[in-house]
């Protein structure tokens, strides 16, 4: 489990060391450079990327139809008006229940993150009540569920200022609830 937290804080710290790590730009096979904007950018599996829209032009490729070659100045407007636009609503409402067993993502993370058997309420074992965790931070030991908070190894606002903004809402719901990205620390 280790492992796999520590493979994440690397890929957050390579992606925060790259921006172009977040938001590649994708030249399909037909050599249109589809930047994250672009309405084709999800559904574009097949590509060659690059790290700019710049870059990809240069290889030969063209923006799509209707999509204007963005100014030095466009994209330092665009980069003020992500982050003013951030909302933590637009990751969906809370913790998604994906699987439908009355355990959201916060509870699936608690059982699977602690080191001893997880005792729940009396509510159809939806919700941890205690269990074993330790704090990657501090290495204290929390035993009381209400006294962990589950953070985003890769923050949400961070994601959105990165290219999450251009996500479809289920794609940012899905994120959000990533077990992957969730890691149980103690509350402040």
């Amino acid at each position: 489990m280790i492992n796999a937290v520590l493979k994440i804080v690397f890929l957050a710290l390579l992606a925060a060391a790259n921006p172009a790590f977040a938001s590649v730009v994708k030249m399909s096979n037909s050599g249109i450079c589809h930047p994250p904007q672009s309405s084709w950018y999800d559904r574009t599996k097949t590509f060659q990327p690059f790290d700019s829209v710049k870059e990809c032009l240069a290889s030969g490729g063209r923006l799509p139809k209707g999509m204007a070659r963005p100014s030095v100045s466009d994209r330092r407007v665009i980069k003020s008006s992500v982050s003013d636009s951030y909302s933590r609503s637009a990751f969906g409402h809370g913790w998604d229940d994906a699987d439908g067993d009355c355990q959201d993502s916060r509870a699936e993370v608690l059982i699977q993150m602690s080191s001893t058997p997880v005792r729940f309420a009396t509510d159809r074992r939806c919700r941890v009540v205690t269990g074993r965790w330790i704090s990657p931070f501090s290495g204290n030991v929390i035993q009381n569920s209400s006294e962990v908070e589950i953070d985003h190894v890769v923050p949400l606002k961070w994601a959105w200022d990165r290219g999450a903004n251009y996500w479809s809402d289920a794609n940012r719901e899905w994120f959000a609830n990533d077990p992957v990205n969730l890691l149980p620390v103690e509350s402040q």
